[in-house]
């Protein structure tokens, strides 16, 4: 299905795009929905950052809780999922895409069979100093423990002994209750999503503010992605 009405926004960790998209998407009456390749497993809520169960229901969030962490996933995974979660909303509603996994992304305006052709694809990132997004992410973490990481971790590893893959690349889950190696790591995936949207993609820059991002969605939108 290929449709109009598309709007897309990436960044890194803790950069605040989706806060930002949330805004937006009330101001439009859109859905969300999610290119965050940790947010599709069902569960791991705390440590991945997943938005309030009230937002995923306020904007029938797609592609969030879809898979448990015993189970594999991948670009085409998700954006099978993807189709599926749009064939259920009205052709006359907006969506918004929000997320830092680039795969997802290149995915959605490339598709995973056709040859990829240069310049990658356009589309808005956040840009923010590292330093503010380390800041962030240490708030962050300390938020993620005290709302109980931890006990989140213990009743995942007991109800499934065996994590996939991928599920087993989420940071917060294998490290124990060593905050330094989490936010060590955390920093590292920013900075590793900061580079793929460098040389990945042909990122259309935004500041981390609504009216930035508003602005671009005027000048730029809507995309056309096919699902």
């Amino acid at each position: 299905m290929t449709r109009g009405g598309v709007y897309l926004l990436a960044g890194p960790t803790a950069s605040g795009k989706s806060a930002i998209a949330a805004q937006l998407a009330r101001e439009m009456g859109a859905r969300i929905l999610s290119a965050d390749s940790m947010l599709v497993y069902r569960g791991m809520d705390i440590g991945t950052a997943k938005p309030p169960r009230e937002e995923i229901e306020e904007f029938g969030m797609g592609c969030v809780d879809v898979v448990t962490p015993a189970e594999e996933f991948s670009a085409g995974a998700w954006l099978r999922a993807a189709a599926e979660w749009a064939r259920g909303v009205p052709e006359t509603t907006p969506i918004v895409v929000v997320g830092g996994t680039g795969l997802y992304f290149s995915a959605l305006l490339r598709g995973l069979d056709r040859r990829w052709e240069k310049p990658p694809p356009e589309y808005p990132v956040v840009r923010i100093d590292r330093a503010v997004v380390r800041e962030r992410i240490a708030r962050r973490l300390d938020d993620m423990f005290l709302a109980g990481l931890a006990a989140e971790r213990e009743r995942l590893h007991e109800l499934y002994p065996v994590w996939s893959r991928t599920a087993s690349l989420a940071i917060g889950y294998r490290e124990g209750d060593d905050r330094d190696r989490i936010f060590t790591r955390t920093c590292q995936l920013a900075k590793r999503q900061d580079t793929w949207f460098r040389h990945q993609a042909t990122a259309i820059y935004v500041e981390p503010t609504v009216e930035s991002v508003r602005e671009c969605w005027r000048a730029h939108g809507p995309w056309q992605v096919a699902f």
